[in-house]
């Protein structure tokens, strides 16, 4: 159903009657994964406390989503994008939203040195150190060299598959997106900024967005579920907690990374 559809369908409920809790279609099963920025090492530990979750449960085609902001912050961008491009079994789909983080790295790759400048303050220091391998000659660059060099850095593969990425999923009453959306303005026609950069204006106050709205973007001590939406950034490269939420029928539950200890 599209996301037209999905709303012509909520305004047409019965006013004052009690609404149904959100639900994924049967047979389905969804897994979505908060922000990552470079901690491959808890990508890699939540990945399996999915898998065997996951196994646990029975069969279900099950979709894996990431919210976005894998890169960045932490040490490990590189390696992280590459394990998300390998993903496959035992996930039916693999979908990766756009952060702000994934967008202003592919702006940095246009070699323009603003960009390039932007993106380095915003954390893609960490980013960029992945890619060049060699923390010496990176300290001794210049930000002209930096430039010039990072677009030559990055595999092909790893712009295409970010390059791919989408910026909005909805599955059944849930609707997945990195940063939030606009409280009354409808889902088809949020802006692209909202969707990867709002904050206050989403997560102030209680909302009736028309679907239930699975973020990260926005860091919380634990999972940030309010009217309309669910928060799952947890910090995690600060925290050493990486969540994730999982969706079957009206049930959800989370897993995270707590329980590792912070590096």
């Amino acid at each position: 159903m599209s996301l037209l559809g999905f709303l012509k369908r909520r305004r047409g409920e019965e006013r004052g009657s009690r609404a149904a809790e959100p639900r994924v279609p049967a047979g389905e099963r969804v897994y979505a994964i908060g922000d990552i920025h470079g901690r491959d090492d808890l990508f890699e530990q939540l990945l399996a406390k999915i898998e065997a979750d996951n196994a646990g449960r029975g069969q279900a085609k099950t979709t894996l989503i990431l919210l976005g902001d894998l890169v960045d912050r932490g040490p490990d961008s590189a390696s992280v994008i590459e394990r998300a491009i390998r993903l496959g079994a035992p996930f039916d789909k693999v979908t990766l939203l756009i952060g702000n983080h994934e967008e202003c790295f592919l702006s940095a790759l246009s070699g323009d040195l603003r960009r390039v400048r932007y993106f380095i303050r915003i954390g893609g220091d960490a980013t960029i150190r992945s890619y060049w391998c060699d923390d010496a000659a990176y300290a001794a660059a210049d930000f002209e060299e930096v430039a010039e060099r990072l677009p030559h850095l990055v595999p092909q593969s790893h712009i295409d598959f970010l390059g791919r990425g989408e910026d909005m999923v909805q599955i059944g009453d849930y609707v997945f997106v990195h940063a939030g959306v606009r409280p009354g303005v409808p889902l088809d026609r949020q802006q692209l900024s909202d969707l990867r950069w709002i904050r206050d204006e989403f997560i102030d106050g209680e909302h009736d967005h028309g679907a239930t709205i699975v973020y990260g973007h926005t860091i919380s001590d634990g999972v940030d579920e309010a009217r309309g939406r669910i928060g799952i950034d947890t910090g995690a490269y600060l925290t050493g907690r990486l969540t994730a939420l999982g969706l079957e029928g009206s049930e959800r539950w989370f897993l995270d990374t707590a329980d590792i200890e912070r590096e």
